[in-house]
């Protein structure tokens, strides 16, 4: 089976303004990701040579450059280009999808590239025709915004009509052309009493491939539907008159493609309501309640039970976290594999949004910067390689996906996806055989060597409890020990463990934490800091385990007015600074593959030791607070933290990362704008100079952390907001807050 690719590359309109994806991304400007996607072992790439982009003011002004380059380099690099001319936009401004021009306009356009490249072979003139008829006609989100069945219907088939007429022009110039006509899986499940609504909407899901395939005569059930929206007999007989059938079937599945309907409105949040003029009921993800998903090896199959034309799956794309991501594409691949065996002709799965999208979260209605990462991660200087990659090479070589977090399955499978207590459903089964099938996620392939698990060292500290909490929450397997069960300062209590456990990555929080206190106790401190951490290196790299372990931001000395990167040199000022420094060397001449981590100053919700925690319970108290004013330090909410790690564990990240929340602040700073940001009176915290508290420990004062190899936390200010929130939630604070 082939594995394809494809980078997010929307340009939608809203209203008046254009969202572009590709700008957003920097692909527009970076012709060197193609050589980054093609060393996963891609074979044909969906590539945008947008419209919009390529002649936004007309035709006979087309620039050429960008394409040029793009496809010539693609077909060095041996990869099959599958050109996109339209991608859930409405053309340049001189037409739209409700105008009569669109459809001759992107024939016009299709003929002009297919002169231009006459050797591609290989089109989807436009994406999702249906699913961006709907967005634009019949729920306004993208332009010209209607929200009625009249524009959806003419969005529709002006779509479909230049689709025709498009691959007509570009089969003049090379007749072996193929249309890959892309299309969401989606599919409706309701309660028994909206079941009517369900089948209609199975139905209509249907349209793009029977108006391409000429099959919508006047017994076919969307007939009275497209009737009743205003299309004449006449433009419907058109395409009968002019069948243009797909190649390939692309079916684009997500987790939030399968709907669910409940006409029982009190058990759903009033934003879900809505209705048909016949009843009302709540339209809600079906993953979201009891009934749960078809999936895609179910809907796969019904659309070739449907079409019986060769399928590909087009998009393959999750926003989640990275364990998510991979268990997400895993389980599409395996899905895929399962129906080849039974004799479904599925020719590829596409890796999509290569490089991550933006603001898919509000639909592209917004710009506001929300970034959801793929195969690379963009937030470093140069796109970052995550786990994707790994398992992209290992299908391309024909290797099963293949990684420890891959044993449990994906949150779409558990528990805690249901957030609705639905009514009964109906499930529409009449579709296809689907006797051969079998729904539930396919385990994957694992090395015997080790074990699906991690050890987490530190179970007394704030930072070990944090990590098995999160690894709980995200449904990764781990065993937390105590200095008991693992003694990292002792050789053969680190040997024993791994060999009891073999876990396929150790994460080490444990440590000296009390920096005064080690000025007088520098031997604790170094056996703690520096040995454990070593012996800890040396155990993994032996049995070929990762390890991530971590530093602090007192290695540096302060002298700097920017924040500290990672290729600056320590200069520690007190003991518990040097202890990090010989741990950080020894580590790494040890195990280079080591993840070590320097941060600062931890926040967080789940203990009452924290800075921000005892600032927030003096300022509700009316207690005067004495913090330090002149020493300027990165906080670090430790839920962040976390999280980041565990991405970069997963991604098999090495060396030297310097994680924190944007922000550079006192600590009588961070004090202030929690209290502020908590309705307390920030006038009790009061700032003091770092001399004043005599700490027997100099510390510097500035210790800003930077990163020269990506910023991935969020800032200080929005981790201050989700700290206090879950802080109310929880109850943890006083009843003041």
């Amino acid at each position: 089976m082939a594995l394809w690719g494809g980078t997010e590359c929307t340009t939608n309109r809203v209203a008046d303004h254009y969202f572009d994806q590709l700008d957003r991304t920097h692909h527009s400007d970076h012709i060197e990701d193609l050589d980054r996607f093609a060393s996963l072992g891609i074979s044909a790439m969906r590539y945008p040579i947008l419209w919009e982009r390529i002649a936004p003011t007309g035709l006979d002004a087309a620039d050429w450059h960008w394409p040029d380059a793009r496809l010539e380099r693609l077909r060095e690099l041996g990869i099959e280009p599958i050109v996109g001319l339209v991608h859930h936009g409405s053309g340049p401004r001189y037409t739209s999808l409700t105008a009569p021009d669109f459809a001759s306009g992107l024939a016009n356009y299709a003929r002009a590239v297919a002169e231009r490249y006459p050797w591609v072979c290989a089109y989807t003139p436009v994406n999702e025709p249906l699913t961006t008829a709907r967005f634009s006609g019949l729920y306004g989100h993208w332009y010209p915004h209607g929200r009625d069945a009249q524009t959806f219907v003419r969005a529709l088939l002006n779509q479909i009509r230049g689709t025709v007429l498009a691959m007509r022009a570009i089969r003049e110039i090379n007749p072996a052309a193929q249309l890959v006509q892309t299309e969401d899986l989606g599919k409706t499940h309701s309660t028994m009493l909206l079941a009517y609504q369900a089948d209609f909407e199975n139905e209509r899901r249907w349209l793009t491939f029977d108006l391409l395939g000429g099959v919508v005569d006047r017994l076919h059930p969307m007939w009275p539907y497209l009737r009743d929206a205003g299309i004449s007999e006449a433009e419907l007989d058109w395409f009968r008159a002019n069948p243009c059938p797909p190649d390939i079937m692309g079916l684009n599945y997500y987790i939030t493609s399968e709907r669910f309907l409940d006409e029982n409105l009190v058990c759903y949040p009033a934003h879900t309501h809505g209705g048909n003029g016949r009843h009302t009921y709540a339209d809600v993800e079906a993953v979201r309640v009891p009934a749960g998903l078809a999936g895609p090896q179910e809907l796969l199959y019904d659309a070739w039970a449907r079409f019986g034309v060769p399928l590909a799956i087009t998009e393959v794309q999750l926003a989640c976290t990275r364990e998510e991501q991979l268990r997400w594409f895993a389980e599409v691949w395996n899905a895929v594999q399962s129906l080849r065996e039974v004799g479904v002709d599925v020719r590829a799965v596409t890796a999509w949004a290569l490089l991550g999208a933006y603001d898919w979260n509000s639909l592209l209605t917004r710009s506001e910067g929300h970034y959801e990462s793929g195969v690379f991660d963009l937030r470093a200087p140069r796109p970052r390689e995550t786990a994707l990659a790994a398992m992209l090479r290992q299908v391309a070589a024909g290797d099963e996906p293949n990684h420890p977090v891959l044993a449990q399955p994906g949150w779409w499978h558990r528990g805690e996806r249901i957030i609705y207590a639905a009514s009964g459903s109906h499930n529409d089964s009449s579709e296809g055989d689907k006797s051969l099938l079998n729904n539930e996620p396919q385990p994957s392939a694992l090395s015997p060597q080790h074990s699906t698990s991690i050890l987490i060292v530190g179970a007394s500290g704030t930072l070990g409890r944090a990590f098995a909490r999160i690894c709980a929450d995200r449904v990764i397997a781990y065993r937390l020990l105590d200095r008991q069960h693992l003694d990292i300062a002792n050789p053969q209590s680190v040997a024993a463990a791994l060999d009891k456990y073999r876990p396929w990555a150790v994460i080490n929080a444990a440590g000296y934490v009390r920096v005064d206190d080690a000025e007088r106790e520098s031997a604790a401190c170094m056996r703690e800091n520096a040995d454990g951490p070593a012996i800890l290196a040396e155990a993994c790299a032996s049995h070929g385990v990762q390890l991530l372990t971590f530093s602090s931001d007192l290695v540096f000395d302060g002298s700097k007015e920017q924040p500290y990167i990672e290729s600056d040199t320590p200069n520690p000022l007190n003991v518990y600074g040097r202890s990090k420094v010989e741990a950080e060397r020894r580590v790494l001449a040890a195990m280079p593959g080591a993840l070590l981590v320097r941060t600062s100053g931890f926040f967080g919700p789940w203990d009452g030791y924290n800075f921000v925690t005892n600032a927030l319970q003096a300022v509700a108290a009316r207690r005067l607070l004495f913090a330090v004013d002149d020493a300027v330090i990165s906080p670090t909410y430790v839920p962040d933290l976390v999280n980041v790690c565990l991405d970069l564990l997963i991604d098999a990240e090495c060396g030297i990362w310097h994680l924190a929340n944007d922000g550079a602040v006192t600590w009588a700073e961070l004090a202030r704008m929690a209290a502020k940001m908590a309705g307390l009176d920030p006038g009790y915290v009061v700032g003091r100079p770092t001399s004043a508290l005599r700490l027997a420990a100099t510390r510097p004062l500035y210790s800003v952390l930077g990163s020269e190899r990506g910023w991935l936390m969020p800032n200080l200010d929005n981790a201050l907001h989700r700290y206090l929130h879950v802080c109310k939630e929880d109850r943890l604070l006083t009843q003041t807050l």
